[in-house]
């Protein structure tokens, strides 16, 4: 025992304890004690000290405790105060069941003496339980042709509770054909029977339920409820009979394959086999039994082909009930084929108008109809065309519309519409056709034709070849076909004097220019005209444009030397002092070009001479002068070559001869070469500019000689004081005239003054200005340009 441990001495002090309880149950008496069940834990049972007739302190000295058998603490002892309180809730339900009255037995064990004290505590019931039953649901079979008073059992209730609050009553609602009676069996327990008040007819009502309540005595009383469900068993006396004898539904068009279209249901007032029932079409057309099919067990209508509104809108179906004993009956099946919008618009165009004339107004170039085959608002349809072109739609009768033009067309602008109809319907969603036209617009002769430039500038080179191409001018007309047909043409020039026929002619198809004739630089430098362009429209119309022609020079003209003039006769001679320095002056040779530009630039070189490196010739200004001192070994008279070129390519040149007569000085006798008889030319009539010239170089001629003269007569005066003396030779300038200009002369003066010898005076001769008569090759202007003159006088004494 010894080696049991502290377990072995608890369980010693257990079994002391309950032996001290079993003796004190044997000499003392109980103190009963009232509590009602489910009071919360520390609930006042009684005051133990003042029941028990101890003290308050003497509890607490000796060690007051409440015990029980089951050694739960269900009571707490206050040592302090001999109150007796629950340390938990009680149920008197669980503590005692249905005995009653329910008491609990515990003991007040007190130390020093030991000494015990008897407690019952009687637990009072209260209505916290509901009657229950133990099947919610309770099925009876009651043969439909059983007498009224007939009784049925039902299950009874249950109630925990005791006393007033047990079972007390049974009810049932609604009151139908049935009413409850309770009844009380040997071991006191009630229970309810359910009696038959009216006879029972499977057809009118084959069950019945209703709700059976069983009520305790509680105040309020508690119920718990319970469903009967009565089978009333049938007879087979009745055809089996449709819900409705007509269904109506509706399915969409576009129902799937195996969908639900309807569900019809039959009853037969009858049970068992003659209650059930199979479901057929009765005399179903060949599209309802391809359409559709039956369950025939569940009714339901399935379909198995696809539907189309637009060729069936609805079906109408015989379906037959038959139950087991081949009693049937018939119903109606009405199935309305639902539109859905499948079907797009339909565009059919009766007639077109195309081309149509650019400048027709408000006319109908369309005429066209729509459909869809839907209905209702899956049929309505919305007819539109682009909003940017220049058409309009207007309805007509029965899905007709008329496309017209909205304003005047312009084919130069758009020659051609691509037109898009669109037909859209109103259905969900929405679908939509369009429709195509192309229209053409024809041309109307509304445009005359333009030239790509207003003016033409030509150039063509001089002596070309007849019927030479020398350009083209170019005209559009924005018409087309015939309206668009040019045809070229020269309109007469406003230069009446300009033989334009001649000189220039146009291709009627292309415009192509052709120069007639060879054309001369110099005779004709530039003119112009107008071309006209007509169309082959009706009215014809047309424009015109300026061409100047500009002709090109060519290098055709060789120089023509103005001084010293080459005509036949005895050329003239130039006197050159023997004492003249290097760079002396001796003539200027002056000459002319008839082209112009480049061709017309004239280089001077002297080509041949009796004693070459005695002169030079600056090449740009033609001006022969010294090279270098003359001596007495230099030959008296001299022959000169120069060549006069121009610039142009190839170039071309011409000669002139010079004479030039050394003399001593001026005071030596000169006696002039024979002249030869001018040739008689005819002398071409002198510009105004030529006048002008002449009389200002005659004018300055005379001042300068009456100068000379004048300085000549005092020299002599002088030389005549001073005894023989020998009068200085000085250096006078040639006779010649230095025409100034461009590089190019137009005209040329030669003065000769000799003094005439023999006579012993001074005598002047003067000889007559020398013209030789070019053609004009230049217009006024040019003229007048190169008129500028530089002049400069020789004179030979003798």
């Amino acid at each position: 025992m010894e080696n049991g441990g502290p377990g072995a001495l608890r369980i010693r002090q257990v079994l002391l304890l309950f032996v001290l309880l079993g003796m004190s149950e044997v000499g003392s008496e109980s103190e009963r004690f009232s509590v009602a069940e489910e009071m919360q834990s520390g609930s006042f049972i009684g005051n133990v000290a003042k029941d028990l007739g101890l003290e308050v302190g003497e509890l607490s000295l000796r060690g007051a405790q409440v015990v029980s058998k089951d050694n739960k603490q269900r009571l707490q002892l206050d040592v302090n105060t001999g109150d007796l309180l629950l340390s938990e809730t009680l149920d008197r339900e669980e503590l005692c069941g249905s005995t009653q009255p329910c008491v609990l037995h515990f003991q007040v064990l007190m130390k020093n003496p030991l000494q015990f004290f008897q407690i019952e505590l009687e637990v009072r019931d209260i209505n916290d339980h509901s009657p229950v039953f133990l099947e919610k649901e309770m099925l009876l079979e009651i043969p439909e042709n059983s007498p009224v008073g007939a009784v049925f059992l039902l299950e009874s209730a249950k109630d925990l509770d005791v006393g007033v609050n047990t079972l007390k009553n049974y009810t049932v609602s609604p009151y139908s054909n049935f009413h409850v009676k309770m009844r009380v069996n040997p071991d006191n327990r009630k229970y309810p029977e359910l009696v038959l008040d009216k006879a029972l007819d499977y057809e009118e009502q084959p069950e019945f339920s209703f709700i059976l309540t069983a009520l305790d005595g509680g105040s309020p009383p508690r119920s718990g409820t319970a469903l009967v469900r009565v089978v009333v068993v049938d007879i087979n006396d009745n055809s089996p009979e449709f819900e409705q004898p007509f269904y109506e539904v509706k399915i969409p068009e576009n129902s799937v394959l195996g969908s639900p279209v309807v569900t019809v249901s039959a009853w037969d007032l009858d049970s068992g086999t003659n209650g059930e029932i199979s479901y057929t079409f009765s005399h179903a057309s060949e599209d309802i039994c391809k359409t559709f099919e039956i369950n025939q067990k569940s009714g339901e209508v399935s379909l198995t082909a696809l539907l189309d509104f637009e060729t069936i809108e609805s079906y109408s179906i015989i379906i037959q009930a038959t139950d087991g004993g081949g009693l049937f009956g018939k119903s109606a099946v009405r199935i309305q084929v639902m539109d859905v919008n499948d079907n797009l618009p339909e565009v059919t165009v009766s007639s077109i108008i195309s081309p149509i004339p650019e400048n027709s107004p408000e006319t109908v170039v369309v005429v066209f109809s729509i459909l869809d085959r839907d209905s209702g608002d899956n049929g309505r349809m919305i007819c539109s065309i682009p909003e940017d072109l220049p058409f309009m739609l207007k309805p007509s009768i029965e899905n007709y519309y008329t496309l017209e033009t909205e304003r005047t067309l312009d084919r130069e602008s758009r020659a051609e519409y691509n037109i898009t109809i669109t037909v859209t319907d109103l259905g969900t969603p929405r679908l939509k056709t369009q429709h195509n036209i192309i229209l053409l617009v024809s041309d109307v002769n509304d445009n005359a034709p333009t030239f790509a430039q207003a003016s033409y500038t030509l150039f063509i080179r001089e002596n070309n070849s007849p019927a030479l191409h020398m350009g083209s001018v170019s005209a559009t007309d924005r018409d087309s076909g015939t309206n668009a047909q040019i045809t070229y043409s020269l309109l007469p020039p406003q230069d009446p004097h300009l033989p334009l026929n001649s000189l220039v002619s146009i291709n009627a198809d292309n415009g192509h220019l052709f120069a007639l004739r060879s054309l001369d630089y110099e005779a004709l430098r530039a003119f112009e005209f107008r071309v006209g362009a007509t169309d082959a429209g009706s009215p014809a119309l047309s424009s015109e444009a300026l061409v100047r022609v500009v002709v090109v020079d060519d290098n055709d003209n060789s120089p023509f030397v103005l001084y010293p003039l080459q005509n036949g006769s005895a050329p003239c001679t130039e006197l050159v002092p023997r004492a003249a320095e290097a760079g002396y002056l001796v003539t200027k040779v002056v000459a002319v070009d008839g082209d112009s530009g480049q061709n017309a630039w004239l280089s001077y070189q002297l080509l041949k001479a009796t004693e070459p490196g005695l002169f030079s010739v600056w090449a740009h200004n033609g001006e022969v002068r010294t090279a270098r001192l003359l001596s007495e070994r230099d030959a008296a008279k001299h022959r000169l070559v120069v060549l006069v070129k121009d610039n142009g390519e190839p170039p071309m040149s011409a000669s002139v001869t010079l004479q030039v007569l050394l003399v001593d000085s001026f005071s030596q006798p000169y006696l002039p070469l024979p002249e030869v008889a001018a040739d008689k030319t005819q002398a071409n009539s002198l510009t105004v500019y030529l006048v002008i010239a002449l009389a200002s170089v005659s004018l300055l001629f005379l001042f300068s000689v009456l100068l000379f003269v004048a300085v000549r007569l005092c020299r002599r005066n002088r030389a005549a004081s001073l005894g023989r003396r020998s009068v200085p030779e000085g250096h006078f300038p040639d006779h010649l005239v230095d025409v100034s200009g461009t590089g190019t002369l137009s005209q040329s003066y030669q003065y000769e003054v000799c003094l005439t010898g023999g006579s012993g005076t001074n005598e002047f001769k003067f000889l007559k200005p020398i013209i030789h008569n070019l053609p004009v090759h230049e217009s006024g202007k040019n003229m007048g340009e190169n008129a500028n003159f530089r002049n400069s006088f020789g004179f030979n004494i003798q």
